[in-house]
């Protein structure tokens, strides 16, 4: 399976919507994507409702994606985690690294109206 990636950004915000599968043929692709972002400092989000499945190697892309937010002081989030990819995560430890679900995707829409207006 592939994996396609899609990014939309936002006065507050950068969004990468990935699809598929994340796993030892897609994960390079993906750290490709999001550690010139992470570097770029604007807090990202990771939509992750459209991924069915994530191998060990999409968790390892994840940290690695975390290790290196958290050395540049980028807030990462993670959005719309499937009840799978949930387990998977929840089971290994990777939930405590992200902050995910309603509260991130609330807290990231707050931070998208707050831009809106001040850019006004």
């Amino acid at each position: 399976m592939t994996l396609t990636i899609k990014e939309r950004r936002t006065k507050a915000a950068t969004v990468l919507a990935a699809a598929g599968e994340i796993n030892s043929e897609t994960s390079g692709q993906l750290l490709d994507k999001l550690l010139p972002l992470v570097r770029e400092g604007q807090t990202l989000r990771i939509d992750l409702k459209a991924v069915t499945y994530v191998s060990s190697a999409g968790l390892r892309t994840l940290l690695v994606v975390y290790r290196e937010a958290q050395h540049a002081g980028v807030a990462v989030t993670l959005s719309g985690v499937s009840d799978e990819v949930r387990f998977v995560m929840s089971a290994t430890g990777f939930l405590d690294f992200f902050e995910t679900g309603e509260a991130a995707e609330a807290e990231a829409a707050r931070r998208e109206r707050l831009a809106t207006r001040t850019a006004r």
